[in-house]
């Protein structure tokens, strides 16, 4: 699969997004070091854990010294967007055995996501060579993703105790997230997804354990699918329509 010219292809493509991730690889290092965790724990955390977002809502249950499963709770809740994207990409890894689609899904991250499905927007069911392509060009971006992620988290990890927090380190990798998003932002439809899901977010911030974001996830994601089958249904309506017109004439 590495020898594979999709597998350096997926890997070039990620590159293309590699900086707003590593700003937010690097305060997120900066976090985790600031938060009271050791060099070896923050390290550990960094190569093993691999979500962002998990990360960032673990540390200050963490630094409470709150229960272990409210920990867990919370990576799950703000993680569970990827149950979305896991039930999107079934029919691309299906074929695969069982440990090797774990793999995937652990390496998986959103931009890999974004970036593949623009690539391959069908999954080759029916095409074992197209199907080994997509295969090796997903393991080529999520290998990018985390090499890029844990480069960036450790440098952060080692240079915390250098960077003064007067850079606003969070502020800067909360920029660089949002020019990723908006450089994804290339049709309607992902418009009012974005548009819907910031919106619920605010509005149903009082919620606990971050659940504010899986609302927003899931209402915005549903309500975008349910328009979507239904301009696509009156679409193929119309077309029926249309034929049945032509085959009168």
């Amino acid at each position: 699969m590495l020898r594979q010219p999709a597998f350096r292809e997926g890997w070039r493509n990620y590159y293309q997004v590699a900086l707003g991730i590593a700003s937010w690889g690097l305060m997120t290092g900066v976090a985790m070091s600031n938060s009271g965790l050791s060099l070896f724990e923050a390290m550990l955390m960094t190569v093993l854990v691999f979500a962002g977002t998990a990360q960032l809502a673990a540390l200050p249950l963490i630094v409470a010294g709150a229960p272990v499963w409210v920990i867990l709770l919370a990576a799950f809740c703000v993680n569970l967007r990827f149950v979305v994207f896991s039930v999107h990409l079934r029919n691309y890894v299906m074929h695969l055995p069982f440990r090797e689609r774990m793999l995937y899904g652990y390496l998986s991250g959103d931009v890999n996501y974004v970036l593949f499905i623009q690539r391959y927007p069908q999954a080759a069911t029916q095409d074992p060579q197209l199907r080994g392509e997509q295969t090796a060009w997903y393991v080529g971006s999520t290998a990018a993703n985390y090499a890029t992620w844990c480069a960036a988290c450790l440098t952060g990890v080692l240079l915390a105790s250098v960077l003064p927090t007067s850079w606003g380190l969070g502020f800067a990798g909360t920029l660089a997230v949002l020019g990723v998003m908006c450089a994804m932002l290339d049709s309607r439809m992902r418009m009012l997804t974005a548009i819907l899901a910031g919106g619920v977010a605010v509005l149903a911030y009082a919620l606990p354990l971050k659940l504010n974001l899986v609302v927003a996830i899931l209402l915005s994601v549903g309500l975008c699918l349910l328009l979507e089958y239904t301009v696509l249904r009156r679409h193929v309506q119309e077309q029926e329509a249309r034929q049945r017109r032509q085959g009168r004439a």
